[in-house]
Parts: structure tokens; C-alpha cells; sequence
């Protein structure tokens, strides 16, 4: 095979294998899409776990204008991934609306894990983007921060001045590097 040969090869490979990865996750979003009764415990019970965890999301929880939680993401991938989850977003104490995060990977990576994210929304700029956005990408649009341990000692409600503060929580199983990124996140209507 010629150079140009083989870069079409590897082209249709990538696009089959991107292709795929989109029909599994639309597989998975029609074979099985919680209620809005399982998101609304599974965000109760996630932010609850959070609090006790993150004092300093406590204290950004008195002050955001909305808080979106995916209590859990499935992350897998191998050179290919993919990660999925449905959430929920919390104003004034109550679940109005749901959205879910899907996002796509290539490169070096294998395994599986899953974890949960809170997205404490500080303005009324980030809540209306969210509110307004057909499809929101993570990494366009409001600045977000993404808390660590450290940061998030050093975080208090007079020096938060970002647009978004992201935590990420509970994470299990064997796979590096958790990031938010080039997540797409959507609104969607569970089955009430």
C-alpha cells in the first residue's frame, strides 16, 4: 500500500469505528433511560456524598445560581472511548430541569471507571448559556474551573469569581485522566 492508501484506510477505520461508538450511545440512551424519579435520588443522594466530602462546595452550593449534577458517568474506552451519564439541575433546592453529558475519545487509553460531577453554575450568564445552548460543549462558552483538593481548601465564596466550579467525585474503577472537555450536554425529557 501507497502512504495515501493507507491514510484512507486509517480514515475509514476511525470513522467506522466513530460511528459505532455513536450508535452504541444511542443504544444506550433508548435501551435505557432513567426516569426522572431515579435522576432526582441519584442527584439528592450525590450532592449529599459531595457536602460531606468538599466543604468548599457547600459553600458555593448557598451562593450558585444552579448546581448540574451527573451523579454517574460510564467512562470506557480503548484507543476509542466514550463516556455517558444523565443528571439533573438543581435550583433553589429543587431538580427542574435534566440534561445528559456524552463525549468521545481518541487516543492512549483502556479501561472503564465511573464518576459523578457537579457543575455549581456562580452567574446568571452561565445559568441562561446552559438554559439556551441546543447542546452545550464544556470548554466553550462559560469559564469553568475545575476543583481539585488544593483549590478547593483556598476556595471561598468572596474569591470564587469564575463562571462554573466543577467537582468530580466518587470515582471508580481503572482508567487515568478524567476530564470534562469536549463534553457535549443536553437537555433531555425523562419518563416522568
Amino acid at each position: 500500500m501507497n502512504m495515501k492508501q493507507i491514510f484512507f484506510h486509517r480514515m475509514r477505520v476511525l470513522m467506522s469505528l466513530l460511528l459505532l461508538l455513536s450508535g452504541l450511545s444511542l443504544m444506550a440512551n433508548s435501551a435505557y433511560a432513567a426516569s426522572a424519579a431515579e435522576i432526582d435520588t441519584e442527584v439528592e443522594l450525590a450532592l449529599e456524598k459531595l457536602y460531606v466530602t468538599a466543604p468548599a462546595a457547600v459553600e458555593l452550593s448557598k451562593v450558585a445560581k444552579g448546581i448540574l449534577v451527573f451523579p454517574d458517568v460510564i467512562k470506557a474506552g480503548l484507543i476509542i472511548g466514550g463516556q455517558y451519564g444523565d443528571g439533573g439541575l438543581v435550583l433553589d433546592g429543587k431538580i427542574v430541569d435534566y440534561y445528559n453529558t456524552v463525549a468521545a475519545s481518541y487516543g492512549l487509553q483502556a479501561g472503564a471507571q465511573s464518576f459523578g460531577f457537579a457543575m455549581f453554575l456562580m452567574t446568571d450568564e452561565a445559568l441562561d448559556y446552559l438554559k439556551k445552548s441546543n447542546g452545550w460543549e464544556v470548554g466553550i462558552g462559560p469559564t469553568i474551573v475545575i476543583m481539585d483538593e488544593g483549590a478547593a481548601k483556598s476556595l471561598t465564596t468572596s474569591t470564587a469569581k469564575e463562571d462554573i466550579y466543577a467537582f468530580i467525585f466518587g470515582q471508580k474503577g481503572l482508567m487515568a485522566g478524567i476530564g470534562l472537555q469536549g463534553s457535549k450536554i443536553t437537555k433531555i425529557h425523562p419518563d416522568k
